[in-house]
């Protein structure tokens, strides 16, 4: 079994023969669209979260979200009954108020654009708050905030306008809410680029600003990156050569993941965070069944002519004798998270895609999981 930091060098969709809680010391995991969608808690993600911690597994969550200080966060989380103290979170803000104060003079005037996370943040970090340009702020830090008003982005437009430094706490385009996705501090980003024709330094994942902050403050030696997004939590580990976990909780579907491109496939996959007390079923390359084909638990799916298709122990997803299908369809209930087929389906496009075949179909009949998956090259 290779060690836990050998994981993110050993591809994606690695196997594992112990839960993953068992080989990692710290989850450094999202919250919006893992642990609570909006006001909302995911359904298991408390009780898993409690599971593996009774197994070593220590959580520190790491969000982009910037709105909320860390000790808001930690007893919204205790509210959903996730366990969480303030030392536990990270956050964007933080990030970004420590990259301004090393920068920065001691109390250097910042125009916030953002919520109480990032006043307090920056506060922490000896630099001084101020909400007008007129207050010849030398940098503007933005960060997510729902109640943001027009008159406060002008502000942050005429201070980026007179030269000050811009640092975005994150460039998420959305965030996963109770109602659906809402625009994120990306879409906001967006805004003040198209006023100012200036570009923000930004500081949260995927970036190495928002992993730094989170070793330095989790001091985690063999951390696990946990999220929903391929953009951020998973690119983050791919930049920082540390494994990933994508869970199907928040903003990322299977079709997304299909045509991900190196740095957004994850190591590890699951349907939500009881997948940390489960060993990850291995993939594997399986020539014998054609170039671009992969094996998971009881799928084989391949690419061959730019379509992909699925056989069950060998037979065809849509031959007559379904009943063999059906018992793959039963062990997986029984014993998995019913993405083998996923897994196998991934890894066999990838192989494809990565060497400029363009997987444009996929086959009518199709195993659990992948009812709704959409070609790579029909999406594009």
């Amino acid at each position: 079994m290779a060690e836990p930091r050998d994981a993110a060098g050993a591809g994606p969709l690695r196997g594992t023969d112990r839960p993953l809680a068992d080989l990692f010391d710290v989850a450094l995991m999202d919250l919006d669209g893992v642990v609570n969608r909006g006001a909302a808690a995911v359904p298991h993600a408390a009780e898993a979260i409690a599971a593996a911690g009774r197994r070593g597994l220590r959580t520190v969550y790491v969000t982009n979200n910037a709105l909320r200080p860390p000790a808001e966060v930690a007893d919204r989380l205790t509210g959903f009954g996730v366990p969480a103290r303030a030392a536990d979170v990270v956050t964007s803000a933080q990030a970004a108020a420590h990259v301004l104060a090393e920068r920065l003079p001691a109390g250097a005037r910042v125009l916030l654009l953002g919520g109480r996370g990032l006043r307090q943040a920056l506060t922490e970090e000896g630099l001084t708050p101020v909400d007008s340009a007129e207050d010849a702020p030398v940098a503007v830090v933005q960060g997510f905030d729902p109640d943001l008003t027009y008159a406060r982005l002008a502000e942050a437009s005429y201070a980026i306008r007179a030269g000050a430094w811009w640092v975005a706490s994150n460039a998420d385009r959305t965030v996963p809410t109770e109602r659906g996705i809402a625009p994120g501090n990306g879409a906001v980003a967006a805004f003040l680029r198209a006023a100012t024709d200036q570009e923000p330094l930004v500081t949260g994942k995927p970036e190495a600003a928002m992993h730094r902050e989170s070793m330095r403050r989790s001091g985690a030696r063999t951390p696990v990156i946990v999220g929903d997004r391929l953009d951020t939590d998973i690119e983050a580990g791919t930049r920082s050569s540390t494994p990933t976990l994508l869970v199907f909780t928040g903003v990322t579907t299977p079709s997304e993941l299909l045509a991900a491109p190196p740095e957004h496939r994850p190591t590890f996959l699951a349907a939500d965070l009881r997948g940390l007390l489960r060993p990850a079923p291995p993939v594997r390359a399986l020539p014998a069944a054609g170039k671009h084909a992969a094996a998971c638990g009881g799928w084989v799916a391949r690419v061959e002519d730019g379509e992909l298709r699925w056989t069950a122990d060998g037979v065809d997803a849509g031959d007559q004798r379904a009943e063999r299908v059906e018992k793959v369809e039963k062990d997986e209930k029984d014993e998995g998270d019913g993405l083998d087929a996923l897994r196998a389906a991934c890894a066999a496009v990838w192989s494809a895609t990565d060497v400029g075949i363009a997987v444009h179909a996929i086959a009518a009949e199709r195993p659990p999981g992948c009812a709704d998956l959409v070609a790579p090259a029909a999406a594009s």
